[in-house]
């Protein structure tokens, strides 16, 4: 018990640090689930081994693992699954599942890392299918991209990136004959649909029940957080009664949540997020770091390369096919089309769901399991990282800025640093409900219009020079005038003595 708090405790430091630690760092380019999968590399049983895990801390990170899936549900619209992009989302994630099976039948052609023949080879056939949503959607909020146009697509695509992983885990890595897999599947699907039925009638009806819960939500009865808590629990539960994973009941919990309360509750959300982020949340990432093997990741350089590569070319490359082939995303820029295709490449919850499954049923040794999921863990920095990246180099419009430096290259750091004032201020709408992002809005403009007085002052003196040397030229040819008449006068008196 000792150990198990001291390595609580642990957890919980770095947990605490690891957001200070992120905010430090200008413009935050790094989002803080990196520092806690490090951390908890650094201090896991691989390395320092300062934290233990123990069954006691396995279960809080299975918890907290429940908890992400159930946020990630619970923020999906039906319109990302059913509504037009929806269904292509759902169409690219089926291509990108096929892309995945043909890659790891590829590779063990010529390396014995995965075959399919076994469940370590169907289990990253779907990882590199993946895409982290409720790892994204934090990240997303930070940036100010939710209701955009850009996060309306990874919602979309990153739906089905991570309810199209979720159903197929259940299916393909089952021990189970394919047809008992598929009846417990709908006996599943079953009580979910009474567990979110029931409620949603009994909240339009106004039944006592309801009431009950609605006027003690906020008292120390906290009523509608404990009934939330007792629906997660319970699917996840009857998920494990079922053999199957424990992502399938948080998700669907999420699923059911939405349902009951298909406009939102913010008091409630509000709970679940300090709940699920103050603590469960960050648990579950901090005991996912420490599972890695930093020793089998360097030894094996070019399987964690490989897999990168793989997911940017089985995940992004089909999302961006198919948002510049949609009639309604096309019209987009190819940049945000870009940055949607990277954002929908993060990939970690899931890669840790399906290796741990694969691993547990010693289809995947422990050490390549490390490795994927620190591929996982780096797409989570890499990502979002290129995404914002490309972002800003479009916003700067690098083709009209080389224009203008071509044609005025002894300005050149002004007509750079106005375009970079220009990009901030037409980002204004997207950082100005932070008061981070009004400093910063208020800088550019400052800059801007400082930049605007130099560029005046340097058009004004152009202006008096051209207007001295034109004053100087009328001097001159006025002076020239007069000495040619002196001149000539002088001609005219010497012309008369003669």
């Amino acid at each position: 018990m000792t150990e198990e708090l001291i390595s609580l405790a642990v957890i919980v430091l770095v947990a605490a640090a690891c957001p200070i630690i992120a905010h430090s760092i200008p413009k935050k380019p790094i989002p803080e689930t990196v520092f806690l999968l490090i951390a908890g590399a650094l201090l896991g049983p691989n390395m320092a081994g300062v934290i233990d895990l123990s069954d006691s801390i396995k279960l809080l990170s299975e918890l907290g693992l429940a908890f992400l899936f159930l946020l990630a549900g619970f923020e999906i619209d039906p319109k990302n699954i059913t509504g037009h992009q929806g269904k292509r989302g759902f169409a690219t994630w089926l291509v990108c599942l096929a892309l995945g099976f043909a890659a790891v039948a590829g590779v063990s052609q010529v390396t014995p890392y995965f075959s399919l023949n076994d469940l370590g080879g169907v289990a990253v056939a779907i990882a590199l299918g993946t895409t982290a949503l409720g790892t994204l959607m934090p990240i997303l909020k930070e940036r100010n991209l939710i209701d955009t146009r850009v996060g309306d697509s990874v919602l979309a695509y990153g739906t089905w990136g991570e309810l199209g992983p979720v159903i197929a885990m259940a299916l393909l890595l089952s021990s189970r004959a394919e047809w008992k897999t598929i009846v417990v599947l709908l006996a599943f699907a079953a009580v979910a649909v009474l567990a979110a039925v029931i409620p949603a009638k009994a909240c339009k009806t106004g039944s006592r029940i309801h009431r009950f819960l609605a006027e003690n939500a906020n008292t120390t009865s906290q009523t509608t957080m404990r009934v939330t808590v007792l629906l997660l629990v319970a699917l996840v539960a009857l998920s494990a009664v079922f053999d199957l994973d424990a992502v399938l009941g948080a998700f669907a919990a999420g699923f059911v949540l939405r349902y009951i309360i298909p406009s939102g509750n913010h008091d409630l959300e509000h709970k679940l997020d300090g709940i699920a982020f103050g603590f469960f949340i960050p648990v579950f990432f901090v005991v996912s770091g420490a599972k890695i093997d930093l020793k089998a990741v360097f030894d094996q350089p070019l399987l964690l390369a490989g897999f990168i590569v793989a997911l940017l070319i089985i995940r992004a490359v089909p999302i961006y096919v198919s948002l510049s082939t949609d009639r309604e995303t096309k019209t987009m820029s190819s940049h945000n089309r870009v940055s949607v295709a990277l954002y929908c490449t993060t990939a970690l919850p899931l890669i840790v769901a399906v290796t741990s499954v694969a691993t547990k049923a010693g289809a995947m040794s422990s050490e390549t399991a490390s490795v994927l999921v620190a591929a996982g863990a780096i797409t989570v920095l890499v990502m979002p990282l290129l995404a914002q990246l490309t972002y800003r180099v479009a916003d700067v419009h690098p083709v009209e800025t080389a224009k203008e430096v071509a044609q005025d290259p002894r300005h050149i750091t002004d007509i750079v640093g106005d375009h970079i004032a220009f990009a901030e201020l037409a980002n204004e709408d997207l950082v100005e409900q932070s008061q981070r992002g009004k400093r910063k809005v208020d800088k550019a403009k400052a800059r801007l219009e400082k930049q605007h007085k130099r560029h005046d002052l340097i058009e004004q003196a152009k202006a008096e020079r051209r207007q001295r040397r034109v004053e100087l030229h009328r001097e001159l040819r006025q002076e020239r005038d007069q000495k040619r008449e002196e001149l000539m006068r002088q001609l005219k008196e010497i012309d008369e003595k003669d």
